[in-house]
């Protein structure tokens, strides 16, 4: 069953502890995210400067990543995988809409990733079950 654990769940976990418990309600939603981890002065003198929000949706990222390969298998439990990562888009969904703290870029991001990883996943299954059934251009066998 951990196999079939949408992987997106973990950034929006923790966007929701910072925004939730560790935000400072009097500088908005989007300040937690604002904040910088790292500058870096580039080759050509600008500084570069890497924020928490950055940083989480470089996580994101790379979970979606593995979601996408995780939706190249076939099976049962891939129709489980799809169903929740179909759920925490439209948590994600559903909280971007009503929810005060999540009406930031860095969420709306994050809820775009949750709707290509469903996206991804029906799409790349819908294709390999073609493939596996051997259905032509002409629908037929």
């Amino acid at each position: 069953m951990l196999v079939n654990f949408p992987l997106l769940v973990v950034p929006l976990i923790v966007y929701n502890l910072v925004a939730f418990s560790m935000a400072d309600p009097g500088l908005g939603p989007q300040a937690a995210w604002a904040e910088p981890v790292t500058q870096v002065t580039m080759v050509s003198g600008i500084e570069w400067t890497l924020t928490m929000g950055d940083l989480l949706l470089m996580a994101s990222l790379v979970m979606l990543f593995i979601e996408v390969l995780k939706a190249t298998r076939t099976g049962a439990s891939s129709i489980v995988d799809h169903l929740l990562s179909t759920a925490v888009f439209v948590a994600c969904l559903v909280e971007f809409l009503l929810v005060e703290q999540a009406a930031t870029s860095t969420f709306f991001l994050l809820m775009i990733m949750t709707l290509f990883d469903v996206m991804a996943g029906f799409s790349v299954t819908i294709r390999a079950a073609r493939r596996d059934f051997g259905v032509g251009p002409d629908g037929g066998f």
